[in-house]
């Protein structure tokens, strides 16, 4: 018996050092959620409820006492929206009103009601978002004319959104910031059979992103945030079914290395990191519209 926990032991050094943590399950379960740091704690809005429809749910976890509290409803119900944060404020954009209804529509929330930004110059479904400098990044995702090739920056002091260079064109990507750039990792081009490794790096004012080392496995549908001087890629879907592996990108070394695979695999996940710790909540526990309230943290 010690023999075997000490190989268990080794395999999960040799998988990142650490296990994954359950917690208190989100609220009311659901896929194709956005997700955000808000003031310590982590919010998740809308995303498809069982029944297909879209909720304007805002839920907000607590990891100092492992629980829920609600947050005043969004203006509108969405799925695949892209969240991010700042200054104490969050920022919801973009995503789906109802089946194909790609939306311009953005909100910010201050802690005490959402405000209606100026809509963004064009839609955006399935994008991801970040914050750098001053300004959020709204990258990839599907356009008016298919898989967008330009990003959108909202300049947080003016309320002005502009038009900047977008990465390699793709939907149900991943974005997040670090060290003043955005990250944009995998996606997909169309269906879960598309999935791609794709992983670049933006400057703001930069004309160009800047191809990294891909992701080891491709995935769509997944989710990412940075912890640790690592951006953690998590979660996805494919034909085989849900993605389970998770990668750590280190920006002191420029590699990718394995982490400890996600206990309950899904899609259309919320990721996002606070207290050292990135939390994967809610999601799809198959390919397809199925919905979980799963809420794992992992220690990179």
């Amino acid at each position: 018996m010690a023999a075997v926990l000490l190989a268990v032991a080794a395999l999960v050094a040799g998988l990142g050092g650490a296990a994954w943590q359950p917690h208190a399950q989100l609220p009311v379960p659901r896929t194709e959620v956005a997700a955000a740091p808000f003031r310590g704690d982590i919010a998740v809005v809308g995303g498809y409820l069982a029944d297909g429809t879209s909720t304007d749910d805002v839920d907000l976890y607590d990891p100092a006492s492992n629980s829920w509290s609600r947050l005043p409803d969004l203006p509108v119900g969405v799925n695949h929206a892209a969240a991010a944060s700042a200054g104490g404020k969050l920022y919801v954009a973009g995503g789906y009103g109802g089946p194909g209804v790609r939306l311009r529509s953005a909100y910010v929330f201050d802690g005490g009601r959402w405000r209606t930004l100026a809509p963004m110059p064009g839609v955006r479904g399935a994008a991801g978002a970040a914050v750098v400098g001053g300004k959020l990044y709204v990258v990839g995702g599907v356009g008016p004319n298919g898989l967008a090739t330009r990003a959108f920056a909202l300049n947080l002091k003016t309320g002005r959104w502009a038009s900047v260079p977008g990465p390699t064109p793709r939907e149900h990507l991943a974005a997040t910031a670090a060290a003043g750039k955005v990250y944009a990792v995998a996606g997909r081009l169309a269906g879960i059979h598309t999935n791609v490794r794709a992983f670049e790096s933006y400057s703001p004012g930069a004309k160009r992103w800047t191809r990294l080392a891909p992701v080891p496995d491709p995935r769509g549908g997944t989710g990412a945030a940075f912890v640790r001087g690592l951006i953690v890629s998590v979660g996805g879907e494919e034909p085989r079914g849900t993605i389970g592996s998770v990668f750590g990108y280190s920006l002191a070394t420029k590699r990718w290395r394995r982490l400890a695979d996600l206990p309950t695999p899904r899609h259309g996940v919320g990721v996002a990191a606070i207290t050292g710790r990135v939390y994967v909540i809610g999601g799809g526990t198959e390919p397809g519209l199925t919905v979980s309230g799963a809420n794992e943290s992992l220690l990179p």
